[in-house]
């Protein structure tokens, strides 16, 4: 711990300070996600690229971007939005140089958590990328012998809060202050930073150095919330049934995430019974948990979103272990949502306590009480595919390209094997469309596994709840063919005789031969309006912006295909406009098109928003 704590007001003092105090051999740790003081680091980049001399590593995860349009649609409805769904927040000059592959020799960048899907394409973070679980990545970094830790800080007066980020820095600067560890901590107040009390405050004296700007800061990096679909409500309305009264929750970020949350506050207010009235789905006895929370839930989670701080906010989390509602590792998400956690009282905020991932993720570590204050839990991940016998793909593709991460998932999975009457939920929808055409999530095999089937427990889709814990292969393939999509039910079947897994008198149940996106569109399109929201925790895009969403989706995925968006385009003939698709065509400028390819643009979308309105 240092003497002292050097006060900076601008970036180039601090690296000038950084480079005579601990040298031009830079091993920097950077936090997952929002922690970054990314004007600090930017200026300790250009520095390192402007002066060879300098060896810089950065181990980090999570690096945050504005997006860059990938293609005309895209750029048409972007630019017009940018600043005002990201504010100023400033490029991460490595995250540009990595990019662009100018990232000088000196200058070397580790992540083992990557911000899906940025990356797939970019070799050099393929290749420098580390695959960890969330509970590993210390001893990673710790290996890597950091001498430098930057983060971003929130004020309280003298106080000062790790805020986001206590996942991994609250162990570095334990283990420093064991002796086990050796690096300076530099922070940089952000004044738009919550301020969280408890275990992420830290005396002033933790830090080397500590920079204040004068000029205001930069907007936070906000999280723009993507419309939460039929499918994605299904899903939430599946898991929901799932969870104890008095149990524990974690959930993650996205649209399912949202998804669920929201089931829950419609379980609470008394609203979900007409929604199951009409579910031409199987639904399990077995779990039929619907009732309004009594005892209330308690959340353990690495990472806090804004689904289980609408939770809290509704006193659905509620129950508490050692003084807190909800512990949590990091957060990440909207600009309203950081705005919602600083305005909280003091005393509200405590009750969300920000600790280390060695506590969320993990029952090592006083296991007794954890134990005793994680009682039914249900954690709750998505994935990108599941197999017919129960292994999960979620965080690359079988050559090998990473996506995202393994992040926490094998955690959780672990930790609900460990804990008793602890369940491990995988959400997926059953089909995606690719460039391929419709593909279905659910395979026979996949050459790459993130959890393997040993630990298959839970997986839902918006067909229903597969229960595989314990189940022989023949009944984890029966159970996964019963949430699959009807139109590769028989392909998937098939092929799981021929490997001689399933039985050749086994006969797909009646009730499960109906899992079909019209089905699921009579079952909950009636209750879109009034009880199924595309953004059930609001967001910054306008109407016409919401309205124009889904179509443009529908148009990303059939443009990957001739065939597909070609009728498209024959759809967007049929007739005048009707008055909102004028304005959404002028939203992209495609209202008076001065080319060809304009009109073929305009034409396309005019058919996918038809399309999705059902009027063609």
């Amino acid at each position: 711990m240092p003497e002292t704590t050097e006060h900076f007001t601008s970036d180039d003092a601090v690296i000038d300070w950084i480079l005579k105090t601990v040298g031009h051999d830079l091993r920097v740790a950077l936090p997952l996600g929002l922690g970054k003081p990314v004007t600090l680091i930017n200026a300790l980049v250009r520095r390192a690229c402007n002066d060879p001399s300098i060896r810089l590593e950065i181990f980090t995860a999570l690096t945050l971007e504005r997006p860059e349009p990938s293609s005309d649609m895209e750029r048409r409805f972007l630019e017009p939005a940018l600043d005002r769904l990201f504010g100023d927040y400033p490029q991460i000059e490595y995250a540009r140089l990595l990019r662009a592959g100018k990232l000088p020799d000196n200058i070397r960048v580790t992540e083992f958590f990557l911000q899906a899907p940025n990356w797939v394409k970019v070799q050099a973070a393929q290749q420098n990328y580390v695959s960890a679980n969330y509970t590993h990545a210390l001893d990673v970094l710790l290996d890597q012998k950091p001498n430098l830790v930057l983060q971003l800080l929130a004020r309280d007066g003298q106080n000062l809060s790790l805020s986001c980020n206590t996942d991994i820095t609250s162990d570095l600067l334990r283990l420093r202050k064991e002796g086990a560890a050796d690096f300076a901590f530099v922070g940089q107040v952000h004044a738009d930073m919550p301020f969280m009390p408890g275990t992420g405050e830290i005396a002033q004296s933790e830090c080397a150095a500590l920079m204040t700007p004068d000029a205001p800061p930069h907007d936070l990096f906000s999280v723009v919330k993507q419309p939460v679909s039929l499918q994605d409500h299904a899903i939430g309305l599946h898991t929901s049934r799932l969870i104890r009264d008095g149990g524990t929750l974690q959930i993650g970020i996205g649209q399912i995430g949202d998804a669920i949350a929201h089931a829950l506050s419609l379980r609470h207010d008394d609203q979900i019974a007409p929604l199951w009235a009409g579910c031409p789905f199987p639904r399990a006895e077995r779990f039929n948990e619907c009732g309004p929370f009594q005892s209330g839930l308690y959340g353990v989670t690495e990472m806090l979103v804004d689904g289980l701080l609408a939770l809290f906010e509704r006193g659905i989390i509620r129950r508490e272990v050692d003084g807190a509602a909800i512990h949590a590792g990091f957060f990440l998400d909207s600009r309203d949502f950081y705005a919602r956690l600083k305005a909280l009282p003091l005393q509200e905020r405590a009750r969300i306590a920000m600790v280390p991932v060695s506590f969320t993720n993990s029952l090592l570590g006083d296991e007794d009480a954890k134990r005793a204050a994680r009682p039914q839990a249900r954690f709750i991940n998505s994935a990108m595919m599941v197999t017919l016998l129960g292994a999960v793909v979620s965080d690359a593709t079988e050559d090998g390209t990473v996506v995202s991460g393994v992040g926490g998932q094998f955690n959780f999975v672990h930790q609900a094997f460990a804990l008793r009457d602890a369940r491990a939920i995988i959400t997926l929808p059953a089909t995606r469309q690719g460039k391929s055409g419709l593909t279905s999530n659910i395979r026979w095999s996949y050459g790459h596994v993130t959890i393997p089937r040993h630990l298959r427990d839970i997986v839902v889709t918006e067909y229903g709840i597969a229960d595989l814990r314990g189940k022989s292969d023949a009944d984890t393939i029966a159970a996964l063919l019963e949430v699959s999509d009807s139109r590769f039910q028989k392909e998937l079947e098939d092929k799981a005789k021929a490997a001689g897994k399933l039985p050749d008198s086994y006969r797909l149940p009646d009730a499960a031969r109906n899992n079909t996106p019209e089905a699921l569109q009579t079952w909950l399109g009636p209750h879109r309006d009034d009880h199924l929201p595309s953004f059930p925790f609001g967001t910054d895009f306008t109407d016409i912006e919401q309205y124009l969403l889904p179509a443009l989706g529908d148009l990303r995925r059939a443009s990957a295909r001739i065939s597909t968006l070609l009728p498209l385009m024959r759809d967007g003939l049929r007739g005048e406009p009707a008055r909102r698709e004028q304005d959404a065509l002028k939203r992209m400028a495609l209202d008076q098109p001065d080319s060809i390819k304009a009109r073929l643009s305009a034409l396309a979308l005019r058919g996918a928003l038809r399309q999705h309105e059902g009027r063609v």
